[in-house]
């Protein structure tokens, strides 16, 4: 039984917590002092100092200390601050268990309303209560690219850009990129092989091109290999207003990627995994083709992957291509490792830091609002222990929006109710 004095002691820390979390809820100014703070601008890395935020955006960037009348304080000294990191290409908001026999809004089947992909938009789909929101947003992920990642069609549909702030919303920019594939599953998913999945690549291509400025209704004639849904969600793709995502490993696969780009050089391709990238890393410079990728990936796990090396990064990076790094759902916490371990193989360490923020953010055009620390940019902002890129460092003060984050998760309510059991015991979890 508990007795009364602990019964109060647990009431006074309910309350002493709701307190702080309350403030937080309501902060309008926050500085942030004496940190090292890499800012991914022109101002470069700034030690000893101060970050403020007012009203959601970065207020300026100081190497001193003001008065600071007004403002939350948060004691930055001997930790290193950044711009909040960007999830490159992952599924958040659209998945909680990929195999649950429930709707899995990451994946589809044959709809009417698209023939080949490209009109599915995941903007509808996204649940900003996702559990795997919070697990991601207090290790540091503030935005993220999200997409289907299945459609068994030749496009992987309409991807968004969302952020991972507390709010009713996640949704930052709809309709942001569009995804397809040039490797083995997309060729087993047009026909079996990449003589018939680069044919219909170009006629989708073309027939977007066709329907661009033109009118139609219900009673329109339409006998196109794309959907008059798809072909019109292509548009902004062959106008070059947004990229066009293609996964493709094998360096044959990748220069059919640059002579693409070669054929049709309004577009804005941007290639997913480049697993053999490093082969064909100056070409694909001189294309302006960035990539993200895993830079893990070191095993032959297909045909398509023989050459596959844990430098590919660094020689990516050191021929010109602007590459990202943040590729998983589940797992894009550890992002920040595998650009250590690229950082450990070859990549420059501000380079390794600007994959997973600068980059992205001008991946998908949101550089003027995310990405980098710098005066009216939203304050996405993560102050860490240490190192972001070493193992044994984390996030310690997640803001985003200019809202501090509660730093918790199912996760982190599993290990303290069973880290901490009371009288010996676990306890059921009661919601607050």
């Amino acid at each position: 039984m508990i007795n009364l004095s602990k019964l109060l002691s647990l009431a006074v820390l309910a309350v002493s917590v709701a307190s702080i979390f309350n403030n937080n809820a309501i902060a309008k100014n926050i500085a942030i002092v004496d940190a090292t703070v890499h800012t991914m601008t022109e101002q470069g890395t700034l030690t000893n100092a101060t970050v403020l935020i007012s009203e959601g955006k970065i207020q300026t960037i100081l190497t001193e200390t003001p008065a600071l009348t007004g403002y939350e304080i948060i004691d930055g000294k001997g930790k290193v601050v950044t711009p909040g990191l960007i999830g490159a290409y992952t599924s958040l908001g659209l998945v909680e268990v990929s195999s649950s026999a429930g709707t899995v809004d990451s994946s589809s089947s044959d709809n009417a309303i698209s023939k080949t992909g490209a009109a599915y938009d995941v903007s509808y789909a996204l649940n900003p209560n996702s559990s795997l929101m919070a697990i991601s947003r207090i290790e540091g992920i503030t935005s993220a690219a999200t997409s289907m990642n299945r459609t068994g069609q030749l496009f992987t549909g309409q991807g968004a850009i969302i952020t991972l702030g507390q709010g009713s919303s996640a949704l930052m920019k709809k309709s942001a990129f569009v995804s397809t594939g040039v490797d083995n599953g997309a060729a087993n998913n047009s026909g079996g092989s990449r003589a018939a999945l680069w044919v219909a690549l170009e006629r989708a291509l073309d027939e977007a091109s066709y329907v661009d400025g033109k009118t139609f209704n219900p009673q329109s004639p339409w006998y196109g290999i794309s959907s008059l849904d798809d072909a019109i969600a292509l548009i902004p793709v062959i106008k070059g207003d947004i990229p066009l995502m293609i996964a493709a490993h094998r360096e044959a696969d990748l220069l059919q990627v640059i002579a693409l780009k070669k054929r049709h050089p309004k577009l804005d391709v941007v290639v997913l995994y480049a697993t053999e990238g490093w082969k064909v890393a100056e070409q694909l410079a001189q294309a302006d083709i960035a990539v993200i990728l895993n830079p893990e990936s070191n095993l032959p796990y297909e045909f398509d992957q023989l050459a596959a090396t844990m430098e590919n990064a660094g020689r990516l990076q050191k021929a010109g291509v602007i590459i990202a790094i943040g590729m998983n759902t589940h797992n894009i916490r550890l992002a920040k490792q595998h650009a250590g371990n690229a950082v450990s193989h070859g990549l420059p360490w501000d380079a390794g830091l600007a994959a997973l923020t600068i980059n992205p953010a001008k991946i998908f055009g949101i550089d003027d609002k995310v990405g980098s620390l710098s005066k009216g940019k939203q304050a996405d902002v993560v102050v860490w222990s240490g190192d972001p890129m070493e193992v044994a460092e984390g996030a310690e003060v997640v803001i985003i929006n200019g809202e501090l984050v509660e730093m918790t998760s199912r996760q982190t309510k599993l290990r303290d109710r069973y880290l901490q059991p009371s009288n010996g015991k676990s306890v059921h979890y009661t919601r607050p």
